[in-house]
């Protein structure tokens, strides 16, 4: 069956748009004019179709290639909509009352435990704190309860919680490596976990079944198909207190049954060299590997284009993607590592999350099997880390695996000019502006912020760049993150001339990045991204032409439909 879009303004690629393309085997086969596009799929001139080929009228809307999200965490944000709500909670207060009313009304999902995402003290009006355990304790003392801040680098557990933690370790605050347990006066946990212990007291709530997880799965995906995602590259091996086969399992279930809505590339997590190795060469990572191969899957050259990783399969719904590290924290939490003191507490320069000698094994032994990297990086000093990483495993300054620094937030010229320079990719969340624009200053200082979330300067300097939400740290929504890049404002459009102005991107370079550039990072820039003959169908059909409203506006755009492989998998 074909299907043809008309009366678009479809776009293609800067300074190109189309009025009309047609579909066949989820394929772009053909783009052109109205008259053109019927015609060669045998349509009337009216555009009614025909027993071969459906019409889409696109009513003279704007039409974008389908959206991509670099890095994302698919199962936590999954866990994060279908449970209580904290990231707009303005006190204490009103996150222990979010809580509470949850409880009331669901309480089969907390009967055995409450664990949620999302509060941020800064937000707070009554208190400029971190919740503690007595805090939580309002809640329930019946359950144990985790409530993880936004950036998910600390949580808060309530005094059951905290118990439960103490009681698998012979009634002592367990040591966690690069982590913390905060401890009051009298040596008895504050509830307040930071880094690597956020895990661990997370640990103490029951996990859902791999059958739940599933059920969880579609839903998140559903939802990242009614806001125009085609394509999602998450990190959920390692994250999810899931073993790595379950993780492998639930999506390979999830797409064998023809329930993923987007396509998925997993991005995974290990904590040691051993499990890596094992995993490469017998394991997990090994087999998924194979089996994904093997799906039948469109190829580039069956696509009629020539590029794409050798060996992998571009258009996949499920694929293989890098290995995911840790170079550092965050900047809200003060664990990014930066190269001097935080300007607003002197003597913390932040925290080395993997020893170096560690990060310098993982990415030579990845990228001798040919497996991309990409690594969590946020402060000035943590980015220099990893480029010496990088720069170690590729003696030849080209990138081969296209490894990634993900968010690459802090940084100084230096900085800039060692990834322009080695080709480095990034993955940036240009949303994350919207808070702080307004710490970033007291954080670091006016001199090195003034380089920091240098889009722009990156992007015009030829790094490729790619965009995500790092859901469920924001919300999985791209048009907010284009509006952030364009407009450098936070959604209440301030302040008025937007924060480091200088870096402010044009929109036609916003949406290459939150599409095209996406699928560049997976190998697929041949397949994936366009608008044009040989490309997947995978498409969005927005209420509002971005390319030409308001730049404030673009925040507020919506799609009317998302198309996967040419078929419609979201309609408002």
């Amino acid at each position: 069956m074909k299907t043809v879009l008309t009366n678009g303004k479809i776009y293609m690629e800067r300074g190109a748009f189309c009025e009309a393309l047609l579909i066949e085997d989820g394929i772009i086969r053909m783009t052109g004019t109205n008259e053109e596009v019927l015609a060669a799929a045998g349509c009337g001139e009216a555009g009614s179709g025909s027993d071969s080929a459906a019409v889409i009228d696109c009513a003279g809307r704007t039409v974008v290639p389908g959206f991509n999200d670099t890095h994302m965490h698919l199962l936590q944000f999954s866990e994060f909509i279908a449970g209580v709500r904290t990231e707009d909670a303005t006190s204490i207060n009103m996150l222990v009352e979010r809580c509470q009313d949850f409880m009331a009304a669901h309480p089969d999902r907390v009967a055995h435990g409450m664990h949620a995402m999302g509060w941020n003290q800064d937000l707070f009006t009554d208190e400029k704190r971190m919740p503690n355990r007595h805090d939580l304790d309002r809640i329930s003392t019946d359950i144990p309860i985790v409530l993880e801040r936004v950036c998910g680098h600390i949580a808060s557990g309530n005094t059951k919680a905290v118990d439960m933690l103490l009681a698998q370790n012979g009634g002592q605050v367990p040591v966690i490596e690069d982590g913390e347990v905060e401890i009051d006066e009298a040596g008895y946990p504050t509830g307040i976990f930071k880094e690597g212990a956020v895990n661990t007291i997370a640990d103490m709530i029951p996990k859902y079944t791999p059958e739940e997880w599933y059920d969880l799965v579609i839903e998140g995906m559903r939802y990242a198909a009614s806001k125009g995602y085609t394509t999602i590259q998450s990190t959920d091996l390692g994250f999810s207190g899931l073993k790595e086969d379950d993780v492998f399992n639930i999506m390979k279930n999830v797409r064998d049954d023809g329930k993923m809505a987007v396509r998925y590339r997993h991005q995974c997590a290990y904590f040691t060299l051993d499990a890596f190795e094992e995993s490469l060469k017998n394991g997990e990572y090994a087999a998924a590997d194979e089996e994904y191969e093997a799906d039948g899957s469109l190829t580039p050259a069956e696509a009629g284009t020539e590029s794409g990783q050798p060996g992998k399969p571009a258009g996949a719904m499920l694929t293989l993607g890098p290995l995911k590290l840790f170079a550092d924290g965050s900047l809200g939490a003060r664990t990014a590592l930066l190269g001097q003191d935080y300007a607003d507490d002197p003597g913390n320069r932040g925290l080395v999350w993997i020893p170096l000698e560690d990060m310098h094994a993982y990415v030579q032994m990845a990228n001798r099997y040919g497996v991309q990297v990409i690594t969590h990086a946020i402060g000035d000093q943590a980015v220099r880390n990893v480029l010496d990483a990088y720069e170690a495993a590729d003696p030849t300054g080209t990138n081969p695996c296209r490894n990634v620094i993900n968010h690459c937030q802090i940084t100084d010229r230096e900085c800039l000019d060692r990834i322009r320079d080695g080709h480095i990719l990034t993955a940036v969340q240009p949303i994350f502006l919207q808070y702080d624009i307004h710490i970033v200053e007291d954080r670091v200082g006016p001199e090195l912020a003034s380089t920091s979330y240098a889009f722009n300067t990156m992007y015009k300097e030829g790094v490729h760049q790619s965009f995500g939400t790092d859901a469920p740290v924001e919300d999985l929504s791209p048009l907010p993150n284009i509006y952030t890049a364009v407009t450098r404002k936070d959604l209440k459009g301030e302040p008025a001339g937007g924060w480091c102005a200088h870096e402010c991107m044009d929109v036609y370079d916003a949406v290459d990045c939150a599409t095209w550039e996406g699928a560049y990072m997976e190998f697929a820039e041949d397949v994936k991204g366009r608008l044009k003959a040989g490309y997947l169908a995978d498409l969005v059909i927005l209420d509002k032409d971005i390319f030409t409203c308001p730049a404030d506006e673009i925040k507020d755009a919506a799609p009317v439909l998302t198309m996967v492989g040419g078929e419609v998998v979201y309609e408002a």
